[in-house]
């Protein structure tokens, strides 16, 4: 409990005692057995009690004796018969057991009510009010100070709104105190004229109102169930869409429901409102139900994506709201759903909002989407540990996500986690179920007759069986030469594969140096098996990489062994693995996992090894293909992209700029004096000074510049979206950048850096243009530097190059 709230209840019970001392000490009792009799109905009365909907509390028709009281007896009379009336009402048939403190707020409460209604009615006589108006008036003042001190300590001890609670849970009944102080007006006119026997006829009257309570709250109850039913109906259907989004993209399975458990523990703390609440809750599950619309290569694609495949990546959000509007949510769960890629600064999809213009909920689930990503293992990297995810985030705090949602989530992610951690397991799809009941279609099966033979010898079904086996083992040799793709050819191997031997996760592991990287995952525990660097000699197929000899039945939980992490296993039972050699040695372990015990036999095994030399040849190829590929753009020494590579970026960063209307700079550049490195120190020394210039430049251009070598010592830098007035501080950088690689392998300054900049558009509209002009200017910057400065001096490149521009 907060301390307001203990300091209203203790003056409430403060102010109530008060009044309960100064009636008593007054006390006065003219007709004894009238009180009684009253006392007796009034008790009566306060059993025929209601549970107020939504609250712990509970509410009677014993106010009609007390506005009773309240106008034929006298003070301390009315006060004793309130209080006793409230003390039956809260301990008569309680769910739990009353505590004292409880009971005596409770008194208190009535205390005050019957003290304010009791100074209004006769201060209304006072001033000749009819017995109507007076009685109204002072109903009115003991119903607002009795229900309003509930409310208030129900609002603080449960957290809701004040205003809300009384208007929901005491209001309707104002009505019935009207009502009630007009029967207890009756009564008192009578009494007047016939004695105070006449107030048993109330009875019936009290009972009327009791039953009129439980009816009007029963059709409360029955509304609010149907109402819960419905949104139970609405959370399911909901998580039911959330299971069709796993159906698409099993390898982000419990994504959601941990990101729903980041997302609604953030949403708390910082007060959403309850709609807000609601529309988190629901797009959290179902923020990535647009992939639906994004084919599923894109989605498990195990490598970075191309522009093309990232421009159709980026459609989900549009038409997961698009899906989500014909729903018709009650809460804004569309907007956030259509925001939840857009960025704190304005560079997310797909409207480019930036700060508060961005929904909060989609501001929340964007961090927590991010932090999730990032600490969970995906086809192109590994889980990054929770702590380093999380400092990722941080790091993008006022640039990509609101700078309040990522403060109060880095204080209180690790307590998160426990919560997702101990979150029950969620429902998986069967989709490796296999059903044994229905009959072939009526155009048959492929590799199958066009009808069912029974009755056949068992002979001649082990010919069909043998000469179907040899078709198939045919067509996969045969399509595996189709493709010098290596993806591609995998891909084949594993759709072919499965028809002959029943499986249901594959891995490739190709061999890199002493460890094992899977080349190709595709089924059960895909993120497991795609996170792995077995090394060699370790693991499952680590040991068959070393060896050389195939494993059948091996336990698949031993493949993240050397990991050293309990989390970190395998649900399949059995696994099936050969080496994959070529005239070298073993180039890589092919791995298949069953979900079933000793799944595989001696038949699946002479397979397997049937068809591995032309499955290693064809990955061999394919690999070979692949390497010359990257050769082909690459520079053998630096890794840069060569000339031929520069000249296709080149193009493509020109479109880009010309269909966006942003400007692009080419540097040339070429080194001075490095010929003099040759000569001196040999051309060993000089590949490695290449080496450290190549990768100075690139550390020092953005990630997204492009650093590429011409050949020789000429490299080129496209760097799009450069301003002119920025030109200097790059320069002055890449000149560092040179002279600093110069004094470590050389421990003198022997070379320098000359550098042409061409503009586009100013410059030039094409690659030959823009190309042409950077390298004049960069030989005027090379003659200008022999001309003007000392051999021996620091070359202030920036400045000379501004000066010749």
């Amino acid at each position: 409990m907060s301390s307001i709230a203990k300091l209203y209840i203790g003056l409430i019970i403060t102010v109530g005692l008060i009044c309960f001392m100064v009636a008593i000490s007054g006390w006065s009792c003219a007709e004894p057995a009238r009180y009684v009799s009253y006392l007796a109905i009034a008790l009566l009365a306060s059993v025929f009690k209601v549970h107020l909907p939504g609250i712990t509390g509970t509410m009677s028709v014993n106010y009609v004796f007390i506005l009773l009281g309240i106008m034929e007896l006298s003070y301390s009379e009315t006060i004793l018969l309130g209080c006793a009336a409230i003390a039956m009402q809260t301990g008569w048939r309680a769910a739990n057991r009353t505590r004292f403190v409880h009971l005596l707020f409770n008194w208190s409460s009535m205390a005050n009510s019957v003290t304010g209604g009791y100074l209004v009615y006769r201060f209304a006589g006072r001033y000749g009010l009819m017995l109507p108006l007076a009685i109204a008036a002072a109903a009115c003042v003991f119903f607002a100070i009795n229900t309003v001190s509930v409310a208030g300590v129900v609002s603080l001890t449960e957290r809701k709104a004040l205003v809300r609670t009384w208007n929901e849970c005491y209001f309707w009944s104002f009505p019935y105190y009207l009502i009630g102080a007009a029967a207890a007006a009756l009564v008192t006119l009578c009494n007047r004229r016939l004695g105070w026997q006449t107030s048993i006829l109330i009875l019936p009257v009290i009972y009327v109102f009791y039953r009129s309570y439980r009816l009007y709250l029963g059709k409360l109850e029955s509304e609010k169930l149907h109402a819960e039913q419905m949104a139970n109906l609405h959370l399911r259907t909901i998580e039911a869409l959330a299971l069709a989004i796993e159906a698409k993209d099993e390898n982000t399975h419990g994504h959601i429901q941990r990101v729903q458990a980041y997302a609604v523990e953030l949403g708390k703390l910082l007060d959403l409102p309850d709609a807000e609440m609601q529309a988190l809750r629901a797009a959290s599950i179902l923020h990535d139900i647009g992939k639906l619309a994004v084919p599923e290569h894109i989605i498990s694609k195990p490598g970075k994506l191309t522009p093309e495949e990232f421009d159709k990546m980026k459609i989900h959000p549009v038409v997961g709201a698009e899906i989500l509007s014909r729903v018709e949510f009650p809460y804004p769960v569309v907007p956030i759903v259509r925001a939840h890629h857009e960025k704190w600064d304005g560079s997310g999809y797909p409207d480019g909002l930036r700060g508060d213009a961005i929904p909060m909920g989609a501001r929340i689930l964007s961090a927590v989407d991010c932090l999730d990503a990032l600490a969970s293992d995906r086809q192109y990297r590994r889980a990054l540990p929770l702590e380093a995810a999380m400092a990722a985030v941080v790091e993008e705090s006022g640039k990509s996500y609101d700078p309040l949602v990522v403060e109060t989530l880095r204080q209180n992610y690790r307590t998160w986690e426990k919560l997702a951690l101990a979150a029950p397991a969620d429902h998986r799809l069967s989709k490796d179920l296999k059903v044994a009941h229905g009959q072939a279609p009526a155009a048959g099966l492929e590799g199958s007759g066009s009808g069912a033979e029974t009755g056949r010898p068992e002979f001649l079904s082990s010919i069909a069986a043998a000469r179907q086996e040899v078709q198939m083992l045919y067509e996969l040799t045969q399509d595996l030469g189709n493709s010098l793709n290596l993806h591609e050819t995998l891909s084949v191997l594993d759709s072919r594969l499965k028809r002959l031997i029943p499986y249901e996760a594959i891995a490739i592991y190709m061999r890199n140096g002493e460890r094992l990287v899977p080349a190709y995952v595709n089924g059960e525990n895909f993120r497991l098996f795609a996170s792995l660097e077995i090394p060699m000699g370790q693991g499952l197929s680590g040991w068959v990489a070393e060896t050389g000899k195939p494993i059948v039945n091996g336990n698949p939980s031993v493949e993240p062994g050397y990991l050293n992490d309990p989390s970190k296993f395998s649900t399949l039972r059995s696994a099936l693995a050969v080496p994959l050699a070529n005239a070298i040695g073993v180039a890589g372990v092919l791995a298949l996992y069953r979900s079933e015990r000793d799944a595989f036999n001696k038949d699946h095994l002479r397979v397997l090894l049937a068809i591995n030399p032309k499955i290693a040849l064809a990955v061999e190829n394919a690999v070979k293909y692949e390497q010359a590929a990257i050769s082909a753009t690459t520079d053998a020494l630096t890794s840069l992209p060569n000339a031929r590579s520069l000249f296709l970026h080149l193009d493509s960063e020109l479109a880009r700029s010309k269909r966006l209307n942003t400007n692009l700079v080419v540097l040339v550049s070429d080194l001075d004096g490095f010929k003099q490195v040759n000569d001196r120190y040999g051309h060993l020394v000089g590949n490695k000074l290449l080496q450290l210039v190549s990768t100075g430049l690139q550390q020092s251009c953005r990630e997204y510049d492009y650093v590429a070598r011409m050949g020789g010592d000429e490299f080129v830098m496209v760097l799009a979206g450069l301003k002119e007035e920025d030109l200097a501080d790059k320069l002055t950088r890449i000149e560092e950048v040179v002279l600093n690689a110069g004094l470590s392998v050389c421990g003198e300054p022997l070379i320098a850096i000359s550098v042409g900049a061409a503009f586009y558009p100013q410059d030039g509209a094409d690659a030959e243009s823009l190309l042409a002009e950077a390298d004049r200017r960069m030989y005027l910057t090379k003659h200008g530097h022999k001309a003007a400065l000392p051999q021996d001096s620091a070359t202030n490149l920036a400045a000379l190059s501004s000066i010749l521009r």
